[in-house]
């Protein structure tokens, strides 16, 4: 049984202290309207009453995101700002002349992440403050993320936690029913979820994870997506002379 008051505590003040060691003030991050961004937020939020801001950044986002992140920012009484770069995504693509739309090309689709990552880091830079990441430990383990996207972070307070204790930690922290029920998406491509996405259930992901099994017609996939996106987990390989 996971004590989710202890984990809080811990998570805050390993933000606190990190934060600290880097001469920096506080946390910016980007709100989703999904659930890990919300529990990201709360526990920022706790850690730097004063000096946390959540960034919600639409690129071609459904309405009712937009919405739920700001239902969370108004939850947690938030410092919260809206920027939408939907014109820099496109001014982005035009100057490949690509038609394609983002729905049916991931690499257009991944574009969106990056952007967000270099809107965060800027306002990062202004207000001498680190990014938080909002990765959690299904994500991370089978690469469920843009490289330099939403990975390019300075710290992933959530990242050894895995989905299921997610929602439980979402559920401490009293955030908004309708986000803690809200399925998961990243949002890159129109009416997919997570799970659609990954072929797998984070039900049998996350027992994977803690025990090393799971329902037999999803070990290979998992295991699969491990492998494939193993050069996610590390920097840059250098050539050794």
């Amino acid at each position: 049984m996971v004590d989710y008051q202890e984990v809080t505590a811990k998570i805050v003040a390993w933000l606190k202290e990190k934060v600290s060691a880097a001469g920096a003030k506080g946390c910016v991050l980007g709100l989703s309207g999904g659930i890990d961004s919300a529990v990201v937020a709360a526990l920022a939020q706790k850690a730097y009453p004063q000096d946390t801001l959540a960034v919600i950044l639409p690129v071609e986002s459904s309405p009712e995101d937009v919405e739920d992140a700001w239902l969370v920012a108004r939850h947690l009484g938030l410092r919260a700002v809206e920027i939408n770069l939907e014109s820099v995504y496109h001014s982005f693509l035009a100057a490949f002349n690509t038609r394609e739309p983002a729905g049916a090309d991931l690499a257009a689709a991944n574009i969106k992440p990056r952007l967000r990552m270099a809107a965060l880091y800027y306002l990062a830079a202004k207000s001498n403050c680190l990014v938080v990441g909002t990765g959690n430990k299904s994500e991370i383990i089978t690469g469920f993320f843009t490289k330099y996207g939403d990975a390019g972070v300075d710290l992933e307070p959530i990242g050894a936690l895995v989905k299921h204790q997610v929602w439980e930690l979402a559920r401490f922290l009293q955030l908004p029913e309708k986000i803690i029920e809200k399925r998961p998406s990243a949002g890159l491509m129109p009416g997919l979820t997570d799970e659609d996405e990954l072929g797998f259930s984070y039900r049998q992901l996350d027992e994977y994870i803690l025990s090393g099994t799971t329902d037999a017609d999803a070990v290979e996939k998992i295991e699969r997506a491990v492998l494939r996106s193993r050069h996610k987990q590390e920097m840059p390989p250098v050539c050794p002379l």
